[in-house]
Order: structure tokens, then C-alpha cells, then sequence
């Protein structure tokens, strides 16, 4: 009798779990609450598989051997909670696609930084000739590419909701950039219940096995105190020398050892400035150094990479005054590395769906380096407490036009209007690629 597969959600994820499900011989059934986009669902009908949207069809759902569920969907739903008290196993599409390929597994993840190192350790790993696919929370389902043209590495963007369904996983390389709040509305409001999440990283991982971390995160450094890895362990640190096997800055060169082999490389070389970027440089080079692959082709990848959209990405120069695209910046932290990183005064776009932010640490930032504050988003108004009164001036948007028309009006030449939201997307844009392309073409249009 064949195993009943349940899939809950039809994104990228939940369609390319039910794609490889069906062609291993189970049977499939997609749920998803919402309404299926054209694109999943052509993917779906093709491969005459089952499935409802709008709904979760709860008897059906109840007789599953097994559940796949997308990460975007809370553990704490009704339908979720009737699964477990059935005790049916519910994983993620990480967990159900690794057993249906041999292929080594890099997997990376932190609060922050994650789909940037992920990219370029992708891109070195291609430019070295290496049959590498690029999946997790980034590109195509990694289930797809199973599915369809298995590699024989895969880099993973793996976020703590995709760790939390996973059990028998193992990363060969892991990588853990940084663990600071977020999604908090996920983890009861507990930090220690999200930093056990990222943690999962190091799930099953032996001493054949490869874990890269920063040594400068105290929230890491004191995790591993608490926990008794057997993997060899690869720090990373901007702010001391490493004296082993990882990587640390002297004298404006990355230093990067492994197995008695040094590579080093000047900070002037590597195509992505910021310290945050320093950091992500440093991850990628150590996975590619572990993986032997030659100096040269890592130095080269380095200075050449092309750095991702949405992320600081430079959008145009209107009269003198920049426009920045940092649309993916979903939580403070990673606001707080952009405009870190700006050196000439900020006209900052902020705001969306709060997820429990503490903006406290974002404060003497904003008063060295922003001018002005717009707000955009339903519901603003702790954005506006936060910061009011450090600043020039704070406006409230109801949609990106009025937000960018704002910036505009408020820029003088050598000014930048920076989006960098701190909040997800999800009360005015269907997700932060949605949020950066208006974003995007707004500005184009001025």
C-alpha cells in the first residue's frame, strides 16, 4: 500500500515536494489555505496531482502517513495541532527531499546574511566546475531539483522554520553567520526557543562533518559552551586573530586557514564592502576552501561576484540623490548593518508587519546618519514612538508610490533614499520581492 503524502502549501516549496513525492511512487494531496498562483498550479495539473485551495480539507488531511508542510505556515494553527495530536510527522521539504539524493550538503543559516552567502558560495562553487544547485529559501525547490536534475552539491538557505522540520537531516558544511532577534512572533517571544531553532544546523552532524560559525556572535559562542559538537569547528572573527583552522582580518586582508593552507585577500578586492559583507566573505571562503577549491578560483569569485537583489541593491541616481533597494532587510538586524554601511544622509523608508522588533539598538544610527523617516505600512505607530524626535522629520505612507514621491520631494543632491524596511511585507505586498520591485519601478518612473 502506498505511502499517503500530504502537502500543506503550493509555493515553491510545497509544489516541488509534491512533484518528487508523486514521481517516488506515493500518493500526493496539496492543501493550501489560500489560492494557488497559475504557475504552481499548471506544475501541478501537469503532473496530474490532487489538490484544494482555499481550504484545508480536515478529514482528508487527518489520514496522512505523513505531512509536508511549507515554512511559511505556523506550528500553531488549528489544522497543525490536530496533525501532531494524531501524531502524524509533520517535516519540512528539506527534510523530505534529502533522502532522495546522495548529493553533499552546505547548508546555511542566521538571522542575517543567509541568501548572500549563500549566493556566493554558489557562484564559487560554479566557477570552480562543480555540479552545484542552489535551493532552500533561495531559487528553485530544492525538492524540484531532486526531482528533476539531482546535483552533486547543494548550497541551502535553510531559515529556523525549515530547522524546526527537520529530524533526520544532516549538513556536511554547516554554516551559522549570526543569531539575533527575530520572528519572535513565532517562538512564543522567547529568544532562547529562536536561537535553539538556528542551532538545528549542527543537527546530526559527526566529526567528518564541518561547522563554520562567527566567533564574534555572543549569542553563538555561548550556545556552543551548552553544546558538545563533534564536527570540526571553523570560527570566523573581524575582531581577533584565529589561531586554528577558520578565518580573521589583520592589516586589511582576510586571512582564511585550512589544513595548513592559507588564502589571503584584501578587503579592497572583495566585490560586496560592509563588515557584514566581511563576515559573509569569510563563510564562503572557508566552505570553499574545505571543498579544495583552488585560490585562485575563490579570489576571483570574490572580486567578480555580483551582489543579490533587493539587497542594497543601487537602483538610480535622480538629480544627485541616490535610491537603494534594501527591500529584503525583513528585521531590525539587518536594517541595522545597511544603514551602517551608508555614508551620506538617509532619507530611510521603513515600516510593514512588526514581528516583535526592538528598535532600541538602531537609535544612535539613526541619529548619525538619517535625515528623515518614512513610514510605510497599515500600522506604524511603533516606528513612529521609537524614532520620533531624533530625527528631522517623520512622515506616515499608505502605499510605496506615496513613500517614494516622499523621497523625492525630501531629497537634496548627495542625499540616498533608502528602503530598508526592519518589518516583513505582508500587509501591503504579497513578500519582500513583490515590496522591492514597486520599490523599483517607482523610481524608474520618476
Amino acid at each position: 500500500m502506498s505511502k499517503n503524502i500530504i502537502v500543506l502549501g503550493a509555493g515553491e516549496s510545497g509544489t516541488g515536494s509534491a512533484i518528487l513525492a508523486s514521481r517516488k511512487g506515493f500518493d500526493v494531496f496539496v492543501s493550501d489555505k489560500g489560492i494557488i498562483s497559475e504557475q504552481y498550479k499548471k506544475v501541478l495539473l501537469h503532473d496530474e496531482i490532487a489538490f484544494e485551495e482555499g481550504k484545508h480539507s480536515e478529514k482528508l488531511i487527518l489520514q496522512a502517513d505523513e505531512v509536508i508542510k511549507s515554512p511559511g505556515i505556523p506550528d500553531d494553527i488549528s489544522i497543525i495541532r490536530k496533525i501532531r495530536e494524531k501524531q502524524i510527522p509533520v517535516i519540512s521539504e528539506i527534510e523530505f527531499a534529502s533522502r532522495y539524493t546522495d548529493a553533499k550538503m552546505i547548508c546555511i543559516t542566521g538571522s542575517n546574511g543567509k541568501t548572500t552567502t549563500a549566493s556566493l558560495t554558489h557562484h564559487i562553487l560554479r566557477n570552480a566546475g562543480l555540479n552545484v544547485g542552489l535551493a532552500g529559501n533561495i531559487g528553485s525547490s530544492f525538492a524540484m531539483q531532486v526531482a528533476e536534475k539531482d546535483q552533486d552539491i547543494y548550497v541551502l538557505e535553510i531559515s529556523s522554520f525549515q530547522l524546526d522540520g527537520m529530524f533526520e537531516f544532516k549538513a556536511d558544511i554547516a554554516i551559522l553567520l549570526n543569531i539575533t532577534p527575530d520572528h519572535l512572533d513565532r517562538y512564543q517571544d522567547d529568544f532562547q526557543l529562536y536561537a535553539d531553532a538556528k542551532f538545528r544546523i549542527a543537527l546530526n552532524q559527526g566529526k567528518d562533518d564541518h561547522f563554520i560559525y562567527c566567533q564574534d556572535d555572543p549569542v553563538i559562542t555561548e550556545g556552543l559552551k551548552k553544546r558538545n559538537l563533534t564536527a570540526k569547528l571553523y570560527p570566523f572573527s573581524i575582531k581577533q586573530i584565529i589561531t586554528g583552522d577558520g578565518a580573521y582580518i589583520t592589516d586589511k586582508e582576510i586571512i582564511v586557514n585550512h589544513n595548513s593552507i592559507q588564502i589571503l585577500m584584501t578587503l579592497e578586492m572583495l566585490a560586496l564592502q560592509g563588515k557584514h559583507n566581511i563576515y559573509n566573505s569569510m563563510a564562503a571562503t572557508i566552505t570553499a576552501s574545505i571543498l579544495d577549491i583552488s585560490k585562485e578560483t575563490i579570489r576571483a569569485s570574490l572580486s567578480d561576484f555580483q551582489n543579490i537583489e533587493h539587497r542594497l541593491e543601487n537602483v538610480a541616481n535622480i538629480h544627485g540623490v541616490e535610491f537603494i533597494n534594501d527591500s529584503k532587510a525583513t528585521n531590525v538586524n539587518s536594517t541595522w548593518y545597511a544603514l551602517e554601511s551608508m555614508h551620506r544622509p538617509v532619507i530611510w523608508i521603513a515600516g510593514g508587519v512588526d514581528k516583535g522588533n526592538d528598535y532600541a539598538m538602531l537609535k544612535s544610527l539613526v541619529v548619525q546618519k538619517v535625515k528623515v523617516i518614512i513610514c510605510l505600512g497599515t500600522d506604524t505607530k511603533k516606528i513612529q514612538k521609537a524614532f520620533s524626535g531624533l530625527v528631522e522629520q517623520v512622515v506616515t505612507t499608505e502605499s510605496m508610490e506615496e513613500a517614494v514621491t516622499y523621497g523625492q520631494i525630501m531629497g537634496k543632491k548627495g542625499d540616498i533614499v533608502l528602503l530598508s524596511p526592519a518589518c516583513a511585507s505582508f500587509d501591503l505586498f504579497d513578500n519582500y520581492i513583490d515590496r522591492g520591485n514597486q520599490f523599483k519601478e517607482i523610481v524608474k518612473a520618476l
